[in-house]
């Protein structure tokens, strides 16, 4: 599993950027699909555990056999800390809120926000955030919670204080990925997944039988397969590319777009319907990219104007073909 994005100074090749993007938005998007035949047989701390360690032990192996050197202690001890809080930390506190009660909808609305943590980080530590960066943040956001509206919002108090700690844990372990001296790329990513993997293991062990994971069919590992493969040794590999690579603010932006493409994947793949909230959702979903990406200047009227137009069109075309 050759690693492509090598860390570089100098300033990133427009092309490895799309590249990367498209990676974690597509591939992070369809997980959601994956995860969820993986969990009707696999316990959940067992499948963190077990997909990240073994990805840590490939990234390893390939770093090893690329002629990577073994890291200082001080390196080491740094991918530790980001292996800590970004899989064992915020992957377990997704899981465990979920279980003492939070609705998954309320769970995908605060999981959003990572990306705004991610850039108070950055904003905090020198670096300068464009005042429409803070706009199309808060306007993913949105995009994201209106997506998630049709699903359950219930919460308890532990559950609400587990889901607002995942984004935190994964935002600040994102962020000491970019700031903190780290081995070179495959052996940082190889112990980072290694170390939180091994976490979750000892967390699992008193929570979890792991007879469950062992017994589960060929499509349960399949699908697990697809999250080692896809979903952590290219699209993770790819996350820790572009955090080192763009804007704090591009790269988490792939939080409010996975539940889009998790949406088309459960109404292609899982029979699940669309609902109206989708067509308000999805132009703040592009119109946070867009300024995110600075690919359009600050919104004037004229500029307000064709959004709405061009809203209202795709939702008239969208919506013939659904039947809506």
């Amino acid at each position: 599993m050759p690693n492509v994005f090598k860390s570089s100074a100098a300033k990133a090749a427009a092309w490895r950027v799309a590249l990367a993007l498209l990676l974690v938005y597509v591939v992070w998007g369809t997980t959601y699909f994956a995860i969820s035949l993986a969990l009707r047989e696999m316990p959940p701390l067992w499948l963190n555990a077990s997909r990240f360690s073994a990805a840590g032990v490939a990234m390893l192996a390939w770093a090893l056999a690329r002629g990577e050197a073994w890291p200082t202690p001080r390196q080491m001890l740094h991918a530790a800390l980001v292996g800590a809080l970004m899989v064992a930390a915020a992957m377990n506190l997704v899981v465990l809120a979920q279980r003492a009660g939070i609705g998954s909808g309320l769970m995908a609305t605060v999981v959003t926000t990572m990306p705004m943590w991610l850039t108070l980080w950055t904003r905090l530590g020198g670096e300068r955030v464009r005042a429409q960066t803070w706009v199309g943040l808060v306007l993913g956001v949105a995009g994201a919670a209106l997506l998630a509206l049709e699903r359950d919002f219930s919460a308890t108090l532990a559950g609400a204080l587990m889901a607002f700690g995942a984004p935190l844990a994964w935002s600040v372990g994102s962020y000491a990925s970019r700031r903190l001296v780290q081995p070179a790329p495959a052996m940082a990513a190889g112990l980072q997944w290694l170390v939180g993997g091994l976490i979750c293991a000892a967390v699992a062990v008193p929570l979890e039988p792991v007879d469950a994971l062992l017994g589960a069919s060929a499509h349960a590992w399949m699908a697990w397969g697809y999250l080692l493969v896809l979903g952590t040794l290219v699209a993770l590999n790819a996350y820790l590319w572009l955090l080192k690579n763009v804007s704090a603010a591009l790269a988490g932006s792939y939080s409010f777009v996975n539940p889009a493409v998790a949406l088309l994947v459960g109404t292609v793949l899982g029979g699940e319907h669309l609902s109206g909230w989708v067509w308000l959702a999805l132009p703040l979903i592009f119109a946070a990219l867009a300024l995110i990406m600075n690919l359009a200047p600050a919104l004037s009227g004229e500029s307000l104007a064709a959004l709405r137009s061009a809203w209202h069109a795709a939702r008239r075309g969208v919506g013939r073909l659904a039947g809506l």
